[in-house]
């Protein structure tokens, strides 16, 4: 079976989240037999890991690839893992650290909130953050070996041109409506009341552990970390880098049995008592105030910022694409200028349809193309009020494709080409420095173009 080696990869990249999402479910059922079914040197994969991997496709709507596929994603997975090994390739911390925070907020988002979630897999946000970190190091470290594989792949424009002159006419792809939208955010800030008031509660309930009062009680009693509040603010060992750093910095400050002063944290305010240390680990419960942003958020100063900068881009005094970089509080698109990219395609165009966010769609439904909206109401992705000002810098007709206007589309595909072809490349040398070694029962996939059950 010959299997293109790109799409497995995409296909691995696609779902390894959603195998993260699944494991976590499987966690609380119970222990279920499980068996190796393939080896790539000191990496094993569980006849559980492709049961989750094919299963979480219905889970997320979509249909699934042969486990011959799947297996084969796996194998790939774990080839590059161990040549990334034997060749030093390594991710920091740091970089790890973003994507699971950007991962995290995505869960919470789709669970409705942070309380959900919790309550869903009774385990704390960082206790959940604990057991996908693993999978998240594991998937950049992958996708920097294939960067390193295909990253000097270049193609010229005349690449392109006969890439497109070689599709029939009649067989081009009929392209929707597209738009191109910047947005400035610019994010609410907890008010000094708000915060006063949860640093005094949290200060109360130390006094009241101080005095004698079981600290356990107390943490299940009012912590809103709903998933630890249930263990009495029992976070289970973590190791160091696995918490956010004031939380981690404030916890290796204590002797075993002392509290904390009140740490304040992007998830709220802490009151921190330290168990036990274990090498590099640390177990530690907390007490968790959060900030309520509905009710204890201003505004004001974002709308103050907002109208300036929309005052000075109306003028042509700034650029918006500055204004973006140096003013937004969304980083991720103040980099590209305040252009929000598509998911999918990480191209700066939006399909005018029912798959755009409707809060945009409506949006931009009563603007017109130039224009820059007045500061409007924004909830980012891990639910804080915000404020931004939109951009609608322009809009495609539908059309068919061509060269002009779905140049940056068109050339996508074709760099996607060249790197399978380095990507092909790479894996048939890389074959002969690993072991790889695949169950028998699993003879008929040829996974790799090896015969299953013999080594490599």
């Amino acid at each position: 079976m010959k299997i293109n080696k790109l799409i497995v990869l995409q296909l691995f990249a696609i779902c390894t989240f959603c195998f993260s999402l699944t494991s976590f479910g499987q966690g609380q059922s119970g222990v279920m037999l499980d068996k190796i079914i393939a080896r790539v040197d000191n990496h094993y994969i569980l006849s559980s890991e492709l049961d989750e991997m094919y299963n979480s496709y219905a889970a997320n709507g979509q249909k699934a690839p042969e486990k011959c596929q799947i297996l084969e994603s796996l194998i790939i997975n774990k080839m590059l893992l161990a040549k990334a090994e034997i060749d030093s390739v390594t991710v920091e911390d740091k970089e790890v650290d973003n994507e699971l925070d950007g991962k995290m907020s995505y869960m919470i988002q789709r669970f409705g909130s942070e309380k959900n979630l919790v309550e869903a897999y009774g385990k704390s946000v960082d206790n959940l953050k604990t057991e996908l970190r693993t999978q998240v190091k594991e998937q950049k470290i992958v996708e920097k070996m294939q960067r390193t594989i295909s990253g000097n792949v270049k193609i010229t424009p005349s690449d392109v041109r006969k890439f497109f002159n070689a599709i029939p006419k009649d067989s081009l792809p009929y392209i929707p409506s597209e738009v191109e939208i910047g947005h400035i955010v610019r994010l609410g800030t907890v008010t000094r009341e708000q915060k006063d008031k949860l640093r005094n509660q949290l200060q109360e309930l130390k006094e009241r552990a101080e005095k004698g009062e079981d600290f356990a009680m107390l943490a299940t009693i009012y912590s809103e970390d709903v998933g630890s509040a249930k263990n009495g603010g029992d976070l289970g060992f973590a190791k160091r880098g696995a918490m956010v750093p004031e939380f981690e910095g404030a916890a290796l400050g204590l002797k075993p049995g002392e509290m904390s002063s009140i740490i304040e944290s992007q998830f709220g305010f802490h009151l921190i008592k330290l168990i036990e240390t274990r090498g590099a680990e640390y177990h530690a419960r907390h007490i968790l105030l959060r900030p309520d942003y509905n009710k204890g958020t201003d505004v004001a100063s974002a709308v103050r910022v907002l109208d300036s900068l929309r005052v000075l881009i109306k003028s042509d005094t700034l650029k918006f694409a500055k204004a973006a970089l140096d003013n937004s509080e969304d980083k991720e698109t103040a980099e590209t200028g305040g252009i929000i990219q598509d998911r999918n395609t990480g191209l700066g165009r939006l399909t005018l349809d029912a798959s755009m966010d409707p809060a945009l769609y409506f949006a931009i439904d009563t603007m017109k193309v130039g224009d820059l909206s007045v500061p409007v109401s924004y909830r980012t992705e891990d639910g804080r009020s915000a404020m931004r000002i939109l951009w609608y810098k322009s809009k495609s007709e539908p059309h068919t494709a061509n060269l002009r206007d779905d140049y940056e589309k068109i050339s996508q595909i074709v760099l996607s080409n060249k790197r399978n072809h380095a990507l092909e490349d790479w894996f048939k040398k890389a074959q002969g420095d690993v072991f790889i070694s695949v169950e028998p029962e699993y003879k008929n996939c040829k996974i790799l173009g090896l015969a299953s059950g013999n080594d490599s």
